[in-house]
């Protein structure tokens, strides 16, 4: 054999070499099995995990007489009890206060939140404020002020529907006692480390006013005014009770935490400024008295230490948890022992105790543990270009096993607006992957988290650039050759279920169908309905959205609900009966326009529900009706993996 001939070998064994290995590295993931929906949607088995403040006990939600309940056990036994007893709707706000469980209920979604609380044994239950038609919340729960084991300071709205009044109320009997005469009508309340109340804020609708004292026996001086276009938030007091932490973009573009000086009226220095990101937010030890570390959102949640022995115990647990993200999910007073949250984008949640002194780590439960990491999907965080030249930031999920090639999508706008989708595991986007869609998520203008100027990008936007940016999603996906331009569904809940129905109204060759979940549809009814308490900000609203008298031309040309002749995609919409943000009426008049003229919508209301299900029989119906829905109306869509 010629030295020529064996080259020429030796090449095409190499080539055939080549081909192999790109072949193993381009494989497709197998495809994952189906499964059940209720693992999707089902009540977690065990969650919301908190440490006792005496770090004896630990706490945490699941399920007891149909709904979620609290349930209490010392950290050294291996099952706990309950102490709540709801029966008619789960328990979702609770907190430790001494050897008592506090906890918020409303009745039947209507947001008019009542306290209750209870020994941690189970027994001495008190409806501390049983007032109808009352929304009550936890100011300060006093946990670190000696002398004050058994008072909360809340704030409530029983005087004047509109405006929240500080009270302190004592947790076993209920006493009230008013902590200031509300004459000028506040709308905001901060206390200092001894849970006096030093700042009130009071709003014009547009401009934002903050009041400042330095003793409980002074009269409120104004401190500073901002418009809505800024922001500026006090965090906590600092720990001499003098100045203030606070989240301002005032003089900068993204939002900063930074002391500010309540005497000289001035901000003093920068704490922590992202040049990319707003800064969410600041946290602290109250035993140490040190700044610990500042959180912000990217593609995902991260924070900046602020002080070295935090940033050490942090990495300590990280190390203990490599692939997955982690949080601290509560501890105790000493700041010894602490709950630790782990998951990611395919894993929900599963719960650590760790015990600081001994290094101790344990396993305590994982939030759905029928969740398998390897059968879900993964969210990529992905960006594009707006057609005025706009960077979008965003998620793709695509179903695990499928070729990103041709795939039936749906679009999901996320609600608020002025909220942002974040990277993290979803169980409605896990649900709708394992069912064989792509699912495009997308942060459009008027989201928060990227600035003043972007977020401002969205004002008198509702149906006009916000919802080109949600297109222009599309049409990237659609060019990649990612969706098939006739299989392209939106579905969003809240403002993106007005997202949804502006889609499929003034975008009527877009979408194949559309799932609108407690939506807007009508600008002018919706400003009519908005709870009591929006009305001091309703001037903003008008600033951001549009003034129904003024920009009347506005709002109903972006309104659906006077433009649903266009409509012409089979539609879901879902509602609950009691929603006090969007009320019934805005799905009501969609439905009843389009059976007139013989459009597909479907209806489902949930007469003890607010705005989103919270029941889970009430969240399994709907979501099995939206299953149907689309495997109906996204035809050739690819065929599902056999069940597991």
């Amino acid at each position: 054999m010629t030295i020529k001939l064996r080259q020429q070998q030796l090449f095409v064994l190499l080539a055939l070499l080549t081909l192999l290995f790109a072949a193993c590295g381009t494989k497709p993931e197998e495809k994952a099995p189906l499964v059940p929906l209720e693992d999707f949607f089902k009540n977690a088995d065990k969650t919301g995990w908190q440490i006792s403040p005496d770090g004896q006990y630990i706490s945490y939600r699941s399920a007891h007489l149909g709904h979620m309940n609290v349930f209490v056990r010392k950290i050294t036994d291996s099952t706990g009890i309950p102490v709540t007893f709801d029966s008619v709707r789960n328990i979702v706000q609770y907190q430790w206060k001494g050897n008592r469980i506090l906890y918020l209920q409303d009745v039947g979604g209507d947001e008019n939140f009542q306290l209750f609380s209870v020994s941690m044994d189970g027994k001495d239950q008190k409806a501390l404020t049983p007032f109808p038609k009352v929304r009550t919340g936890i100011l300060n729960d006093l946990r670190y002020v000696a002398g004050k084991e058994k008072e909360v300071i809340i704030t409530i709205n029983k005087r004047d529907a509109r405006y929240f009044d500080p009270y302190s109320i004592n947790i076993e009997t209920g006493e009230m006692k008013e902590l200031y005469k509300n004459d000028n009508n506040f709308d905001s309340w901060y206390t200092d480390h001894n849970g006096v109340i030093r700042l009130a804020g009071k709003t014009d609708g547009v401009n934002i006013t903050l009041y400042h004292r330095a003793t409980e026996a002074d009269p409120f001086d104004s401190l500073l005014t901002t418009s809505y276009k800024e922001t500026f938030y006090p965090n906590f007091f600092t720990f001499d009770n003098k100045n203030i932490y606070a989240a301002s973009n005032i003089g900068r573009d993204k939002i900063a935490i930074v002391e500010y000086d309540l005497a000289a009226k001035k901000e003093i220095r920068e704490i922590y400024a992202n040049p990319e990101y707003d800064v969410d937010g600041v946290d602290y030890s109250p035993k140490r008295k040190v700044l610990q570390s500042a959180f912000f959102t990217s593609w995902k949640a991260e924070q900046h230490f602020l002080d070295k022995d935090a940033e050490a115990d942090y990495n300590k647990m990280k190390d203990k948890f490599k692939g997955y993200e982690i949080a601290i999910y509560g501890n105790n007073n000493e700041e010894d022992k602490f709950i630790v949250w782990t998951g990611n984008d395919k894993l929900p949640s599963k719960f650590y105790f760790y015990d600081k002194k001994t290094g101790e780590t344990k396993f305590l439960a994982a939030g759905r543990p029928w969740i398998k990491e390897e059968n879900m999907a993964t969210m990529k965080p992905i960006e594009y270009k707006s057609r005025d030249g706009l960077t979008i930031h965003g998620y793709l999920t695509l179903p695990k096993g499928y070729e990103a090639k041709n795939l039936p999508v749906i679009v999901n706008p996320h609600g608020g607006p002025w909220a942002r989708d974040q990277w993290g595991f979803n169980n409605e986007i896990q649900f709708l992957a394992n069912r064989g869609y792509a699912v495009l998520q997308m942060n459009f203008r008027g989201s928060t988290g990227y600035g003043k100027e972007f977020w401002l990008k969205g004002s008198k936007e509702w149906g006009k650039k916000m919802q080109d940016d949600i297109t222009d999603g599309v049409n990237w996906l659609i060019k990649d050759g990612i969706a098939d331009p006739k299989r392209v569904a939106i579905y969003g809940g809240s403002y993106g279920g007005y997202a949804t129905l502006a889609g499929v109204t003034f975008t009527p060759d877009l979408y194949a169908c559309a799932v609108d979940y407690v939506g807007v549809s009508n600008m002018f009814t919706f400003m009519n309905t908005i709870p009591p308490y929006w009305e001091p900000f309703k001037k903003q609203m008008y600033e951001l959205v549009g003034d129904p008298a003024k920009d009347s031309a506005l709002l109903a040309e972006v309104s659906p609900a006077l433009h649903v002749g266009k409509i012409k995609a089979p539609l879901f919409i879902a509602q609950g009966a009691n929603d006090p943000r969007v009320n019934k009426a805005e799905s009501d008049q969609v439905v009843e326009a389009l059976k007139k003229r013989g459009v597909q919508v479907e209806y489902m209301v949930k007469n003890d529900e607010g705005h989103g299900f919270q029941n889970e029989n009430n969240r399994l119906d709907f979501y099995k009706a939206m299953e149907k829905f689309f495997d109906k109306h996204l035809s050739g869509k690819p065929v599902e993996p056999k069940k597991q």
